[in-house]
Parts: C-alpha cells; sequence; structure tokens
C-alpha cells in the first residue's frame, strides 16, 4: 500500500522547506517506482529501466513543484499525471531506438541474480501479463496499475483518471474479470 501524504508536508515542500521535501519525495518514490515498473516492464530482464524513469519522474516533480497550484485534486494526480507523462517518453524512446542498445559488457565477479531457468519463468510471466494488460482499453489498465501495482486508494485513482471513487471500484472489478476472462481463454489456447 502507499505511503499517506498528509496535505501539511506537502504544503511544506510547496512552501520549499528541504526537511519536508525530502520525506515527501522518501514516501513518494517507492509508489512512483512501482508505477513505472508496471507500466515499462522489465526490460533487459532488469528493471534498471523503469527505475531511472522513476528518478527522472522525482527530478521532474521537484522541478514543478514552484509552478504547482493546489485544485481541489490530491497532490498525487499531479504526481502521478506528470510519470503518466515520462512513462509515455520512456516508451516512444523504446520505440525509436529499438535495436541500438549497446552490448553489456561482462561482469568482474558473479552474478548474483537469479538464474537462467528462473529469469526465463519470470520473464515469461511478465510477458505474459503485458500481453493480457494489453489487451485492455487504457483506462482499465491504468486504474489497474494505479490500483493494484501502486497501490493508491479509489478516491486518488479517481482524480487522477478523472473518475469518481465508485466508478473507478466498478472498472477496476470489470477489468479483472476481463483479465480473468482472457487468462482463460489463454490458457485454453495452450492446452488445446
Amino acid at each position: 500500500m502507499t505511503a499517506t501524504i498528509e496535505p501539511e508536508l506537502v504544503d511544506r515542500a510547496l512552501r520549499a522547506d528541504p526537511d519536508a521535501t525530502a520525506a515527501l519525495l522518501a514516501r513518494l518514490r517507492p509508489g512512483i517506482v512501482r508505477y513505472c515498473r508496471a507500466r515499462l516492464g522489465r526490460v533487459g530482464g532488469a528493471y534498471t529501466t523503469a527505475d531511472d524513469i522513476a528518478q527522472e519522474v522525482c527530478l521532474a516533480l521537484l522541478r514543478a513543484m514552484p509552478k504547482y497550484r493546489d485544485q481541489g485534486r490530491p497532490f498525487t494526480a499531479f504526481v502521478y499525471g506528470i510519470a503518466a507523462h515520462k512513462v509515455a517518453d520512456a516508451q516512444r524512446a523504446a520505440v525509436r531506438d529499438a535495436g541500438t542498445a549497446p552490448l553489456d559488457t561482462l561482469a568482474d565477479r558473479p552474478d548474483a541474480a537469479p538464474g537462467p531457468e528462473q529469469r526465463a519463468l519470470s520473464t515469461d510471466l511478465a510477458r505474459r501479463l503485458s500481453e493480457l494488460l494489453a489487451q485492455l482499453p487504457e483506462p482499465q489498465r491504468e486504474i489497474l496499475v494505479l490500483r493494484v501495482a501502486v497501490g493508491l486508494p479509489a478516491d486518488e485513482v479517481g482524480a487522477i483518471v478523472g473518475m469518481s471513487a465508485p466508478a473507478v471500484r466498478v472498472a477496476q472489478s470489470r477489468a479483472l474479470a476481463r483479465l480473468r476472462t482472457l487468462a482463460g481463454d489463454t490458457l485454453g489456447e495452450v492446452a488445446a
């Protein structure tokens, strides 16, 4: 579950209190990382790219905070709006730069990461989940990422996507039901 962000902390951070800004970023960053990882997935068997984009989100947030104006929406709506733009930029860049990534260099010490079989299983599961999520309409996909991967409450997700909290819960339920159906269809195809 995501950490609760107190309005007083946001107010102090917006007034350029360095301690409040550090505390605010410390509370927001884990959710931002989960959001970026859920939207971007694993690249090359690691979350490096998603973690880099999460860092860019935090930097963009710091640059944007002086311009922030409370419009009656949760501050997290502002934060995840920035995150959505940074993820979209990263996705466009990945498509544009596909096939131009340099080869990794050999490590000087043994790799402590999971072995090839576990990585293959994890990668296959992530690929299947991404394929299933890709079959959902964008609003349902965004709601699932924010609710399930990031752990935001329905009212905050509603503020981000422009829906009421009950409508978010209904859309989430429908999206999960659709995923169950799609997963069942996929399993049926594999068994056939």
